[in-house]
């Protein structure tokens, strides 16, 4: 089943997916933001921190290398 940016669950068909827009814009359905993803904030906060810093203090010659790796491996070059 489809997915929106926030892990919401899609219908799949068009059909179903034109009733689900037609309910949210009636109020009879909601599309919100998702309430609770299952992490705790103090975490993401840390963990936000520290990939910062991480970024801070590596030079761009590393984060290049690191990038190409990453590129590499995602797209299946050597």
């Amino acid at each position: 089943m489809p997915k929106g940016p926030k892990g919401q669950k899609r219908p799949a068909d068009v059909v179903s997916n034109a009733v689900h827009v037609m309910r949210v814009l009636t109020g009879e359905a909601d599309d919100g933001p998702i309430a609770d993803d299952g992490k705790d904030p103090a975490a993401k906060a840390l963990g936000a921190k520290g990939g910062a810093a991480r970024a801070a203090k590596m030079t761009s010659e590393r984060r290049s290398e690191i990038a190409r790796k990453a590129a590499a491996k995602r797209w299946g070059g050597s």
